[in-house]
């Protein structure tokens, strides 16, 4: 009797187990999934505003210049054409070329 005891005891343990692993592992997210996640933002069609809250490096006097190089001379063709305007360097389209688009 003191085996089937133990024998139940056992695979309780062990389903319980297998029950928390498998939680643990459905709450996790790959860095791929975290990437998809992350919400991109038009430099063609963002306000300063948007601009400013999403761009790493770029407040609101930079998103200013932005916008008012876009209204100057039209949309943006690439992300690199950033670099025209007066405070976006290299470094700043490094840290935010995964999330901008055109």
């Amino acid at each position: 009797m003191k085996v089937i005891q133990a024998s139940l005891l056992f695979c309780s343990l062990f389903i319980s187990g297998l029950a928390v692993t498998s939680t643990a592992l459905a709450n996790t997210t790959n860095p791929s999934q975290q990437q998809e996640q992350v919400q991109q933002i038009s430099i063609n069609n963002a306000s300063a505003e948007e601009l400013a809250a999403k761009l790493n490096g770029v407040g609101l006097s930079k998103a200013r210049r932005i916008v008012e190089y876009r209204e100057k001379y039209g949309a943006f063709t690439t992300i690199e054409q950033l670099k025209e305007v007066s405070g976006i360097g290299q470094s700043i389209l490094d840290k935010n070329r995964a999330i901008m688009t055109l």
